[in-house]
């Protein structure tokens, strides 16, 4: 049942719960989603807080209504992302994309606040550079990430991901051939603001949100991420250091 008292809307709690039964393969035998009725039944609410939570999944394109026949389900089987020691947005998900894209949405030279100077090492103000940027894969947005890095090392960043595409190509053009992954944190919102247009998710879609620290092989802190990845198209998997050689 849902939680009247929560306040989440229904219709959102409703479509997230459906969401995940669809990733879960609950209604893989007939490929359809059971009637409104019985999903009211189910949830214990009416028709049309089913109907708002329909539509909502209809314009993340996770199903589609079929005149006449019910509603299909589209589901696409999500991308394994693996969270490692040398985590690589391309690396990670290897040959289950034909197509990986990475666009910057924005840059600024700005001072860092107290979380982001207490990851990266420096002093609360000191100079740091913020990337907004969106990850796809075949076309399909896969993650909106905002990263900070030392103005000092990295005054040149945007430039160099503007050509490159890749943070760690860009890393590589000024000077760091290879870095590692100090901490990730997982944890999972509801999609509002500019994610739900970037990803293109409906109100009240589930994220998940890693939060990372990367250092070159010194040690020395040079990259703050927060990450930003649909629920539905990405399994986060945490694989042990034992595994990379």
């Amino acid at each position: 049942m849902v939680e009247r008292q929560s306040g989440v809307a229904l219709w959102r709690q409703i479509a997230d719960r459906m969401r995940l039964a669809i990733n879960n393969g609950d209604f893989d035998e007939t490929g359809m989603m059971p009637p409104e009725t019985a999903l009211a039944a189910r949830f214990g609410v009416n028709r049309h807080t089913v109907r708002s939570a329909m539509a909502s999944l209809a314009e993340e394109g996770i199903v589609r209504p079929i005149q006449g026949i019910g509603t299909r389900i589209e589901r696409r089987d999500r991308l394994r992302f693996p969270i490692s020691r040398r985590t690589r947005f391309s690396q990670g998900l290897g040959n289950q994309a034909k197509e990986l894209e990475g666009r910057l949405l924005g840059s600024a030279t700005e001072p860092a606040s107290i979380v982001v100077a207490d990851a990266l090492g420096l002093a609360a103000g000191t100079a740091c550079v913020r990337l907004e940027t969106v990850n796809s894969a075949d076309k399909r947005p896969i993650s909106r990430a905002t990263h900070y890095f030392p103005a000092d090392r990295f005054a040149d960043i945007a430039a160099a991901y503007e050509r490159t595409r890749s943070i760690t190509a860009a890393f590589r053009e000024l000077g760091v051939p290879d870095y590692v992954r100090r901490s990730t944190e997982i944890s999972a919102i509801h999609a509002e603001g500019e994610d739900i247009r970037h990803l293109k998710l409906s109100p009240g879609a589930i994220i998940l949100v890693a939060t990372a620290i990367n250092t070159d092989l010194a040690g020395r802190p040079i990259q703050f991420s927060r990450t930003r990845l649909a629920a539905d198209r990405v399994k986060l998997t945490v694989e042990p250091e034992s595994e990379e050689k």
